[in-house]
């Protein structure tokens, strides 16, 4: 055990947890209300937002899974490089809209607001599921990030004593979130973001001088690692896959109920439309820990004997952990691994206060307990929170580690078949709500289909079209498949006189 690296984790990782429960106190509301505890208040300035939104989408798992794609693939591992640029010009478009009518009406959910624009608590129901089916792998993900440091430390990986510091992280995870909601992630992601702008800028100041520049350390990638290979024999291989990818995995990252309801927490739209204007500073540190895969390749981390049995247990995803271990003092490693795990802590946290938004507004308050009280709702949030992080907690402790990568692959999928309901709800009444669940319904049975080809192990589906074979990502294949069911259905129910235009909302609600 390193303990100049674990005593600076442990003391960055119990001052997180004071702040954690101290943010209770920040911006004080009623926290007896959703809106106060889920949302925090819809309070939240330029700033704050914007430390919430990176915190939020900018994962300890992207932290260390970017390098380890990286390192294991090559260059399609830089697909997250584009879709992270993708997706602001998107959410610049589309989220302020949704903003402002979820403030005028009181949604707390994009469920809540399916709900009210096409009258369809059956609807809402399957977006809400969705949502939150989508969203439990996720969290075990974050869980994982914490295990490979914890790991990288020196703790004992078996039994019990093994499983004692995630549980420990767990606990804390499952108190501060419980008391003090959606204020206590926001506090801590400035903490988080400021220890990831720190590592990454350190790492790539100083492992291209140990490892004799930049030209030296691609020189040391093969061929194969540094470019995407070509279209041979009409099939365009993943010419076609990586940019399919990444625009797939922008559209869906916007509407993972854990993005949606870090939207709703801010002020104003305009805090947001500033925000997708400087958020993409992000992205510029997101390819720079994609590189770190690259650098990882060149030193030959896997190979070198005091990293060997970590990459063992945890393969490529300890590049980016075992880099910090080797080439940096025991301290900064610490303060490195602390910036993963408390990466991990943040987004939990508002996934976790996401779905069980979700499921207070959109299953027990809509179908269990119409007439609760706000107290009530307010109550039953905070346990399905805790709930929520214990079957995530449950995937790690009794799944085997792949199992929850291939769940949230299909998570993206599944997110995917929200997005017509949604977007076509912020844009138009068009769409009859009956067709709208008939392309949901389509799409994912086909994407769970596509991807049960693949043993869940892969995004990829391979369209054999004229002769040319064009692999993309199943979420987007899924998604056209259901937006042509939503739009054909339609115009079908429209043709039978069958269609209504039930609708809380009005044009006017959608401009501010």
């Amino acid at each position: 055990m390193d303990v100049a690296a674990t005593a600076v984790f442990i003391g960055l990782f119990l001052f997180i947890t004071v702040l954690g429960f101290l943010s209770a106190r920040w911006r004080r509301g009623d926290m007896h209300h959703l809106h106060e505890w889920g949302l925090g208040g819809r309070r939240f300035g330029s700033w704050i937002t914007w430390f919430l939104i990176g915190g939020d989408l900018y994962t300890a798992y992207t932290f260390v899974a970017v390098p380890a794609l990286v390192f294991g693939a090559g260059a399609l591992g830089f697909f997250a490089v584009p879709y992270t640029v993708l997706v602001y010009p998107m959410m610049f478009a589309m989220l302020p809209r949704l903003w402002v009518v979820s403030h005028r009406h009181d949604f707390v959910t994009a469920s809540d607001f399916v709900a009210g624009r096409y009258g369809s608590p059956g609807l809402a129901l399957a977006i809400a599921t969705t949502g939150i089916v989508a969203t439990l792998p996720y969290i075990a993900l974050q869980l994982v990030g914490i295990q490979v440091v914890i790991g990288g430390l020196g703790f004992p990986t078996a039994g019990l004593l093994g499983e004692l510091p995630l549980l420990i992280a767990f606990v804390v995870l499952a108190a501060f979130t419980y008391t003090s909601g959606l204020r206590a992630p926001a506090s801590i992601a400035v903490v988080k973001d400021v220890l990831v702008y720190v590592t990454v800028i350190a790492m790539v100041l100083v492992l291209p001088a140990k490892l004799g520049g930049f030209e030296h350390i691609f020189a040391a990638i093969p061929p194969a690692h540094l470019l995407l290979p070509p279209v041979q024999n009409g099939n365009l291989g993943l010419q076609s896959f990586y940019p399919s990818l990444a625009f797939g995995s922008a559209l869906a990252l916007m509407f993972y109920p854990h993005a949606t309801t870090a939207v709703l927490a801010a002020k104003g739209p305009n805090t947001l439309r500033r925000n997708w204007i400087w958020l993409p500073a992000y992205s510029l540190v997101l390819g720079i820990i994609a590189l770190l895969g690259y650098m990882a390749y060149a030193a030959g981390i896997d190979k070198l004997p005091d990293l060997a049995p970590y990459f063992k247990q945890y393969g490529p995803q300890f590049a980016m952990p075992g880099l910090l271990l080797h080439y940096f003092p025991g301290w900064f490693a610490g303060i490195g691994f602390a910036a993963v795990a408390i990466g991990a802590l943040v987004p939990a946290a508002i996934m976790s206060i996401a779905a069980a938004n979700l499921f207070t507004r959109n299953v027990y308050k809509a179908y269990i307990r119409p007439d609760c009280t706000v107290q009530q709702e307010t109550d039953m949030a905070k346990l399905a929170s805790l709930v929520v992080k214990f079957g995530a907690l449950l995937f790690i402790l009794f799944l085997p580690l792949q199992y929850a990568i291939q769940l949230q692959l299909l998570g993206g999928i599944l997110i995917l078949q929200t997005v017509p309901a949604i977007v076509g709800g912020i844009y138009t009444r068009w769409f009859d709500p009956k067709a709208l669940l008939a392309g949901w319904a389509a799409g994912l049975g086909w994407g769970i289909w596509a991807a049960s080809l693949t043993g869940f192990r892969k995004s990829g589906y391979a369209l054999h079209c004229a002769g040319h074979v064009i692999p993309a990502y199943i979420g987007l294949y899924a998604v056209v498949i259901n937006l042509g069911v939503a739009v054909l259905g339609t115009l079908a129910i429209r043709a039978l006189g069958q269609a209504h235009n039930r609708d809380v909302t009005t044009a006017a609600d959608y401009v501010g």
